[in-house]
């Protein structure tokens, strides 16, 4: 009778190994559905495009608005011992861009969030931004290039940059002008989708 019960619980009970793998999103605002309902945002879009090709993975979105380097940089390390991902989508750098934060310190920031995830043996896509023109071209070019720079660097998979599409065209925007509409969402998805889907391969 013992030997039955304990056959049942094992039926029952999920097994470790047949949980679906995580893709951990670790970003600010423009991960974090601001200013829409979160089905709406792209990371939404992204678990809903998983499920419909059968991809089995899980998302964990772990992003904050206003989140900077240096803050997710200081929760990464219990974030990944929590969910253990297979992936990391590290979309950060706007909020230290804007605010004019020393670039070097956003580098560090970023490398070492990179380095605890491969550390976790996970795989990593890093996400690229871009900066308005009026901060300067000096400091615009070498914050653009930081991106470039680390996923040469540490061998990630890179998004060029997120709003690729809609950059230039301000109706794409929240009424803030900073920050992508609900209808626009699905063209960030497809920015990084082809960058994640071959680490969804490769996972």
């Amino acid at each position: 009778m013992l030997k039955k019960l304990l056959f049942i619980t094992l039926l029952i009970l999920p097994l470790p190994g047949w949980s679906a793998s995580v893709i951990l999103v670790l970003g600010d605002s423009l991960s974090a559905a601001y200013g829409m309902e979160q089905k709406d945002g792209w990371v939404a879009l992204l678990e809903q495009r998983l499920r419909d090709q059968r991809h089995d993975y899980t998302v964990v979105n772990a992003s904050i608005s206003g989140e900077t380097t240096w803050g997710a940089r200081n929760r990464v390390k219990s974030l990944l011992e929590k969910y253990r991902p297979a992936i990391v989508i590290i979309e950060l750098g706007g909020n230290d861009g804007l605010r004019g934060l020393p670039l070097r310190d956003m580098r560090k920031n970023l490398e070492s969030i990179v380095r605890a995830s491969q550390a976790q043996h996970a795989q990593v896509l890093l996400v690229g931004m871009r900066l308005p023109p009026n901060y300067g071209n000096a400091y615009t070019e070498a914050f653009q290039d930081i991106y470039h720079q680390i996923a040469n660097a540490h061998r990630i998979a890179l998004v060029p940059f997120l709003l690729d599409g809609i950059g230039e065209d301000r109706q794409q925007f929240q009424s803030d002008g900073i920050h992508p509409s609900s209808a626009s969402q699905s063209r960030l998805l497809d920015n990084v989708w082809p960058h994640l889907r071959l680490l969804l391969h490769a996972s």
